[in-house]
Order: structure tokens, then C-alpha cells, then sequence
């Protein structure tokens, strides 16, 4: 009968294997542009990352993923492993024995030439050194806060899901998403069918409703850059953020730290300053914050030029005011900066925050802004035209917003980047370009 014991054995840990599945994956990019690949799994152990250095699935190197932080009461465990260098293909397996690598990567390479969104098992998105198309993205997430109660079952109010499958579909090398993942914070009201059954709080069901589940084609299209925004402080969803998506190693003796490090990534065109300026409140000063911003702000004058600055917290951008006047500037930013320009080496600003796209070029002490803060997140009324207007005591030399829902998609010839503004179905609506340090948005051509 030891046999039948043995058979019996191996059946109760295939059935324990089979309970432990890889919920939702991705890879981010971290500090000195280090891959991270990270997976959220239903069970108590973390895949193997199996890598391949070239097209023909050879020299497949196993790497065991480890465990970021430990299932919780309201979490589930969530993995973590370095890519190697000089790794082009990756696969999230369950057991070192799984898959063909040759197999593997020949499919991968089938359906990357096709343009096909990957729908193979736990094909890892792997970064390019030189990224031609960058898509820029933000503030996703659904709002349910008091009386302000967003119809999150209904994807022509929320559209995210949406917007992210027809992002996808682009095939972009690398994607920057500017902050804001979670907004819902209240319940639903009683009977509102347009929000009903939807989780709130910090809390698993909650992130993955508000954006793993509906973000998860982008997530699998291209590693990402995961900018922190104000609704990942430590009074709303800062402890879910530090657990899932943090930039940093988590730390489960102190779930939130208000701050983490600025960052850079370096890539081959351009090099990416990660600002966590989550915290730096818009009207009001909050004691202690104003060095930390000074010293990152400092210390960007030693980054390479041409560098982008990527923030939640535009340091100057544009709502409509009493009149129509344009009006707005973050006062914790600008009193960072203490009159001073911004760094020199910043050629370029990505911020969100404001729900809205705008594209600013300033007249002085700053470059360019493009803002993407128009992903899902009910949106902000701004003016059209910001010719002239004057935001906090800095003046606008031209700019513009566009409204709707949507994303941005740019493209790199060269030396010049061609801005795609995208609406929440992935159709092209306006196009701008980025070269010689400024942005030009030429007026839309009109339906014939």
C-alpha cells in the first residue's frame, strides 16, 4: 500500500499547486532602470522566473521568485525577482520542469510580430534599452468618496478597462502611468445601481478592482514606470501601494513611510527622474516636507541631459477659475524651487493629478509639460486655450488642454517625439510634437 500512500501524496500537492495561481503580474522599472518582475498569487508560494538570453530558447536560466510581502488578512501574497541583465524573453512558470523554451519563445516572437496583445501564459514583458514608444498614463482609478460617486459599472462613466485593452493594442516598449490607481474610498450608497457591489478601502478587492483587474492588458504589454500619487499617501492607500507597487524593498514593521527616494532610470535617449511628490500639498505647506523636495530638486542638477522629470503633482498646471480664468501651481513645489528655474537637465515634465490632458510650454524657469491625468477619474474642467494665462507667478508662453478620457502614446523619430492624445477607445484625436525643447500642438484637422 505504499504505493497508493505515495500516489496519494502526489496528488494532494498537485491539488495545492493547482490552488496556488499567478492572480496578476508585471515588471516595473526601478532604480538605475533595474527590471523587477513582481506577481500577485491566490496561494503561499512564488513562481520561477525562467529566462532566455536569445531567439532560439536556449541557455534557459531559472531565477526563484521570493516573497515581497506575506499574505494578510487583506492582501494576498505578492512575489518578487530581479531580471538578469542581458535577458531578452521571460516567463513567469510554477515548476522548474514547465514549458519548452524554444517553444516558448518562438511563439512569443510570432505574436510580437503580429502586434497581437500576448494572451500566452506568464509571457514576461521585458524592457528595451532605446524605447521608441513611450505610453504616458495616469490617475485610472474610480471615484467613491461621500457624495461624489462615480458609476463604476458603467465603462462609458469609467472607462479604464477599456482604454487599457486599446492602449495595449499600440504595443508600446515601455509604460509610464503618473500616479492615482485607487479612488475608491467610501461605499457605495444604497441603492446606486451604478456603483453597486464595488469593494472601497485599502484593500486587495479594492486594488484589484480600481486597477489590476482592469489595467491588466497594460500590465502585460510593456514593463512600467509606477509614479506615486496623492491617493497613495499614507492617510488613503499609501500601506496597499508600499505592499504592491512601491518602488523600494517593503518593509512589514512600517507599512508607509510618506516618502520614497527619488529615483532615475537611465534609458539611451533620455533619462527618467522618478519624484515622489505625493504628499507635497497644492495650497498649503506641510512642515517637514520642504527639504526633502529641496535636496531631490538640488540633486537633479547632476542628472544626464536630456532628462524627464516624471510627478503626480504638476509644479504649474491649469484648472479653470472664477471667470474662466485659467488658475492653479502646487505651492509646495514652487517653494521647493525658491525662485529658482528647474534643474537644468529636465528638458521634459510628466505629471497628472489634474484630470485633464494639457501641454505647456512656459515662458521661463521651466521646460515643457505634458499632462495625462485623464484615465479613468471623473474629469476636471480646463480651459482650452492657456496662451498667456499666469499660474502661480509663472506665465504660460502657449499651451492648450484637450478633454475626454484617454491616454498618451509618443513616438520617437530621432531626435523629435510625436505625442499621440488618445481617447478612451485608442482613436487618435490630436497630435503634437516634442523637439528643440518645446512642445507644438498644430490645430486638429477637421472631418471632411
Amino acid at each position: 500500500m505504499r504505493w497508493f500512500a505515495a500516489l496519494a501524496l502526489l496528488a494532494a500537492s498537485a491539488a495545492q499547486a493547482d490552488d496556488n495561481t499567478i492572480l496578476h503580474y508585471w515588471v516595473q522599472l526601478g532604480a538605475g532602470g533595474a527590471q523587477q518582475a513582481r506577481a500577485v498569487m491566490s496561494g503561499d508560494g512564488c513562481p520561477i522566473l525562467a529566462t532566455f538570453k536569445d531567439y532560439n530558447g536556449d541557455g534557459r536560466v531559472d531565477v526563484p521568485m521570493t516573497p515581497r510581502a506575506a499574505k494578510s488578512a487583506d492582501f494576498p501574497l505578492v512575489c518578487e525577482g530581479t531580471v538578469p541583465k542581458d535577458v531578452n524573453h521571460a516567463w513567469l512558470v510554477m515548476t522548474t520542469a514547465e514549458g519548452d523554451g524554444r517553444q516558448m519563445v518562438m511563439n512569443y516572437e510570432s505574436r510580437k510580430r503580429s502586434r497581437a496583445i500576448l494572451d500566452m501564459d506568464q509571457a514576461v514583458p521585458l524592457m528595451r534599452s532605446d524605447p521608441e514608444r513611450i505610453l504616458v498614463i495616469g490617475d485610472t482609478g474610480c471615484r467613491l468618496k461621500g457624495s461624489l460617486v462615480q458609476p463604476c459599472n458603467d465603462p462609458s462613466a469609467w472607462p479604464f478597462e477599456a482604454l487599457s485593452k486599446g492602449a495595449a493594442k499600440l504595443w508600446p516598449d515601455l509604460i509610464i502611468h503618473v500616479g492615482d490607481y485607487l479612488y475608491r474610498e467610501t461605499p457605495c450608497p444604497d441603492g446606486n445601481a451604478g456603483c453597486a457591489g464595488s469593494p472601497y478601502g485599502d484593500g486587495w478587492a479594492t486594488w484589484d478592482a480600481d486597477f489590476f483587474k482592469p489595467g491588466d492588458a497594460l500590465l502585460r504589454a510593456a514593463p512600467i514606470v509606477l509614479v506615486r500619487g496623492n491617493h497613495e499617501d499614507c492617510a488613503r492607500s499609501g500601506p496597499g501601494y508600499l505592499r504592491l507597487i512601491g518602488s523600494g524593498a517593503y518593509d512589514a514593521t512600517a507599512p508607509c513611510t510618506e516618502h520614497e527616494a527619488a529615483y532615475s532610470i537611465p534609458l539611451e535617449a533620455e533619462n527618467l527622474v522618478v519624484m515622489d511628490n505625493a504628499s507635497a500639498q497644492d495650497t498649503s505647506i506641510t512642515p517637514g516636507t520642504l527639504p526633502v523636495y529641496q535636496d531631490e530638486f538640488a540633486a537633479m542638477d547632476k542628472e544626464p541631459a536630456p532628462s524627464w522629470l516624471l510627478m503626480h503633482r504638476p509644479i504649474w498646471g491649469a484648472v479653470k477659475g472664477p471667470l474662466g480664468i485659467p488658475v492653479g501651481g502646487n505651492t509646495t513645489m514652487i517653494a521647493a524651487l525658491n525662485g529658482r528655474p528647474v534643474p537644468k537637465p529636465v528638458a521634459l515634465i510628466l505629471a497628472g493629478h489634474i484630470h485633464s490632458f494639457e501641454a505647456i510650454n512656459y515662458k521661463s524657469r521651466s521646460p515643457p509639460m505634458l499632462l495625462a491625468g485623464h484615465g479613468g477619474d471623473l474629469l476636471d474642467d480646463t480651459p482650452a486655450d492657456l496662451d498667456g494665462a499666469v499660474l502661480s507667478g509663472i506665465k504660460v508662453k502657449d499651451g492648450l488642454s484637450v478633454p475626454g478620457f484617454g491616454f498618451l502614446l509618443m513616438t520617437r523619430e530621432g531626435k523629435t517625439w510625436h505625442v499621440g492624445v488618445f481617447d478612451s477607445q485608442a482613436r487618435l484625436m490630436r497630435e503634437c510634437v516634442f523637439a528643440g525643447g518645446r512642445l507644438d500642438c498644430p490645430e486638429a484637422k477637421k472631418a471632411e
